[in-house]
């Protein structure tokens, strides 16, 4: 008679799988929790014990970690000194492990204590995955209770699963606990305070096959990694076509600067640059700003905001062409209006806690860890004769708060809490200035205007600029040898200036 050990934490789906299992001629071995679970069903399982001859012990730590078990998963069996091994030890094979191990995510997910989460440590279930993926040729290893019905399906049509199925439910139980060993070894980093570890593993699961990359001869896929406020692997879609890679890459730019703001806020973004953000009293306010801040190329844009969506917004958003909206909420009108439009995509995503998660990127042949950009300046310093007034003020830190999200080279103009010139992406930062400035000057708002710098100025032909366009005051960090050509610009033409102490490059 045929095997099949049966283990489960998520025990969805399993007692059917196990009638099943028992209709085809297999004797079920279970374990603890899922053995009372299937005894429930009606099922009679042989208990682990019965099969290793030894109780389980230390609170469950050691019941599966025996010859006998990891013996009959891992015999070849058309080696003929294997096969006599067997036999002179009394081990009865093996033929299905099907095992999904402790819950160890979602109990650090929960904020339990260090002593329990290490409890949650499965031990004996990545063992027997492993074993009997090694010995796929003859043993069927199930970690996922979405396989349970091409299982019973295979030994119904054939006696037993094919060899290509056992293949690649190895290959996902590798996945699965390299994925588990993964998420453990970050814990246990952290909480030994190791920042660089010497060896570094990444664990993700997949959100989404996407029909292309960046472009149309580019494949390209979606994983998930730990659960976080502003994430597009944990937002939920309510309305419009699957996302696309850059749509992806396009809302994560457009969260993160939305993370800045406490205050009612609307991001506008194309090619991961913001080309309108306005903040106000209210929603309504904030988007008229942020659709005013660039008309032109908020069409076929991503939108975001930490405001529920209402109808005088929505009514604005459907008279234009967007690809994205994100949002807390949508109130039930809003949604309606802008779910005529077949394919805008319609999101809500959690955004109250701001991500302390690490950055990624990949180089070839490598991968770059940084922490996120989590804060704005270190110190605020007026360094020129001229101080910013209060609205000023307020609209320098706003920009600043933008420009850090901006690709650099980067400047951004501000006006009444409304960006009214982006320059992203520029060689040299002059450059980014006219970029900027020009756009503001074509609508009549770069004069009253302030700057918003991500990082210093080489020299002083940007207050030169300023000064043409008719810039008021300017936000950089500070550092440039040649700090006091531009200190001397500012006094000689009457701009305030202020240092922040903190840079902030974005490639």
């Amino acid at each position: 008679m045929k095997r099949a050990l049966i283990s489960v934490s998520n025990k969805t789906g399993v007692v059917d799988f196990a009638k099943e299992l028992v209709n085809l001629g297999y004797e079920i071995i279970s374990t603890g929790g899922t053995r009372k679970a299937l005894e429930a069903a009606g099922l009679k399982p042989m208990d682990i014990s019965d099969v290793t001859g030894f109780p389980e012990i230390l609170d469950g730590r050691v019941k599966t970690l025996h010859p006998n078990v990891h013996g009959a998963l891992l015999a070849i069996r058309d080696n003929e000194k294997h096969v006599k091994t067997v036999k002179e030890h009394n081990i009865e094979y093996i033929d299905i492990v099907c095992v999904n191990l402790y819950p160890f995510k979602e109990t650090i997910a929960r904020g339990a204590e260090f002593a329990e989460c290490v409890e949650n440590i499965d031990i004996g279930g990545p063992s027997m995955l492993r074993s009997a993926s090694k010995n796929h040729k003859f043993v069927t290893v199930v970690c996922d209770n979405e396989d349970y019905a091409q299982i019973i399906e295979e030994i119904k049509a054939n006696g037993d699963t094919t060899y290509e199925t056992r293949l690649k439910l190895a290959a996902k139980a590798f996945s699965h606990t390299a994925c588990y060993d993964a998420l453990i070894s970050k814990y246990m980093n952290e909480k030994a305070g190791i920042k660089t570890p010497k060896e570094f593993a990444m664990g993700f699961n997949l959100k989404q096959e996407l029909r292309y990359g960046e472009n149309p001869h580019q494949t390209a896929t979606f994983y998930a990694g730990e659960k976080c406020d502003y994430s597009l692997a944990y937002a939920n879609q309510l309305h419009g076509k699957e996302l696309s890679y850059n749509n992806i890459q396009d809302a994560n730019a457009t969260l993160d600067i939305l993370r800045e703001f406490d205050e009612p806020a609307v991001i506008a973004c194309k090619h991961m640059n913001p080309c309108g953000v306005g903040i106000g009293a209210n929603i309504n306010e904030a988007w008229d700003k942020a659709y005013a801040a660039d008309d032109k190329s908020i069409f076929g844009g991503i939108i975001a905001t930490n405001q529920k969506v209402n109808k005088y917004v929505a009514e604005k958003m459907s008279q234009i062409f967007l690809e994205l909206v994100i949002a807390p909420a949508f109130d039930d009108d809003a949604f309606e209006i802008l779910a005529a439009k077949k394919n805008i995509r319609l999101m809500t995503c959690e955004m109250n806690t701001i991500p302390t998660a690490k950055k990624f990127v990949s180089v070839n042949g490598g991968i770059l860890i940084q922490d996120a950009d989590n804060e704005l300046y270190a110190d605020l310093q007026c360094v020129t004769e001229k101080k910013p007034t209060d609205e000023e003020l307020k609209d320098l830190i706003f920009g600043y708060q933008v420009v850090k999200h901006v690709k650099s080279n980067a400047i951004v103009l501000v006006k009444g809490g409304m960006t009214v010139g982006v320059g992203a992406g520029q060689m040299n930062r002059s450059g980014a200035a006219e970029i900027a400035m020009k756009w503001a000057k074509s609508n009549g708002r770069a004069a009253g205007s302030v700057l918003a710098s991500d990082a210093f100025f080489p020299f002083a032909d940007t207050v030169e600029l300023a000064h043409e366009y008719g810039i008021t005051a300017i936000i950089q960090p500070g550092g440039s040898i040649k700090d006091q050509d531009s200190i001397d610009a500012c006094n000689k033409y009457g701009i305030s200036m202020i240092f922040t102490g903190m840079r902030h490059f974005k490639h």
